[in-house]
This record gives structure tokens, sequence and C-alpha cells, in this order.
């Protein structure tokens, strides 16, 4: 994987995504579909030739580029966003730390992409078999992300398999952001460069 500015904001831009539908499910119940597609399936790429291959299209990813671009400021649901991005990146770096949870994850992540041939992406066997994964295997590296939302939309047994999918795909991107040679101080320092560059990729679509 190259470690450029493109790469860096379309891995971040997965992050994002993946944190902006985890906010839409835990509000609404529901979420864009079109992006949720596109944040489980980079789950299941297990072999992609490019940063943007995790992810398909730089069209599938408007989602997340609106999100890195409009979405992380000081308004609550700004704020609720910057602290979901910051734990998963905390996860991520305890996950990639223990080489057993690594290998357990890799081995989950591959039955999940045999499970493929059975299921259809949305169906929700699949949904609750990533949601599984993340339970099983994330979880407990903790600490626990806390999701804020809708209470009744928050007990349906359908959110909570949607919000740990998700979150599982958020640490998948934050897995490719430090492949792509993304580090803390990119955040705190190079934000406005990303920040440009997502908005140079949304006026081309």
């Amino acid at each position: 994987m190259a470690n450029t500015l493109y790469d860096r904001t379309i891995a971040f831009a997965g992050i994002c995504q993946a944190v902006a539908l985890v906010q839409q499910v835990a509000k609404q119940g529901h979420c864009d579909e079109q992006a949720l597609i596109t944040s489980l399936n980079a789950v299941l790429n297990l072999s992609p030739n490019s940063t943007i291959d995790v992810f398909g299209r730089e069209s599938d990813l408007r989602v997340g580029l609106e999100c890195l671009v409009n979405g992380i400021d000081s308004t609550p649901s700004g704020s609720e966003v910057t602290r979901y991005i910051i734990s998963l990146m905390a996860l991520e770096r305890k996950l990639n730390g223990r080489n057993d949870a690594m290998s357990q994850l890799g081995d989950r992540i591959q039955m999940l992409s045999r499970q493929q041939d059975h299921f259809e992406l949305l169906d929700e066997q699949m949904v609750s078999n990533m949601a599984s994964v993340y339970l099983d295997v994330i979880s407990p590296i903790g600490p626990r992300i806390q999701v804020s939302g809708t209470p009744s939309v928050l007990q349906q047994t359908s959110t909570q398999h949607k919000v740990r999918a998700l979150l599982l795909s958020g640490i998948r991107s934050a897995v490719l952001w430090r492949q792509v040679g993304g580090k803390r101080r990119h955040l705190i320092f190079g934000r406005k460069k990303m920040v440009e560059q997502a908005q140079i990729l949304l006026a081309r679509m």
C-alpha cells in the first residue's frame, strides 16, 4: 500500500464512514444502504490491490468523505464522531499489539468470507456473524465503545448487530490507516490537508 496523502485520506474516510453510519443506525435504526454495503464489504476484501480497492470506488466513500469535511467539529454530533474515531483507533492500537487476537481476527474474517457463498451481505445472519466477530475478538481487548442513540432503537437486536458490524469495519479502516503510514501526528497537524484532499474527491463525484 502506498503511503500518500491520498491513501491516508481514503483510509481515514473509511473510519469516518463507519462512524457516521453507527450514528445513523443508533439514532434511526437504519442508514445509507450503499454506504453500509461499502463499509461491510471492506471487512471481507482480503486481497485488495490498492487502498481505494478496499472500498471500491471513491464515490462509495461519499458519506465518509463528507463526515471528514463537515462532521468533525465541536457540535454534540461532531464531538460524538470524534469520540468514536479516537476509541476505534485506540482499540486498533491494542489489537495491533496482540498477535493472538490478530491471528484470531484473520481466521474469523476468512470464515466470514466463505459464508458469503451462502448469505447476501445484508442478510440478517451475515450481519449477525460480523457482529459476533467484533464481540468475540475486538470487544474483550477493551475499552468498550459507548454508543449513544435512541434507547428504543438501541434495544433492537438488529440495531446492535449493525452497530457492531460497523465498528468492525471501523477497525478494518483503522488497520488500513496504519498500513498506509497514518500516525497520530497526521490527525493533529495534517488534518487540514486531508480535508482539502477529501474536498477535491467530493468535487469530482
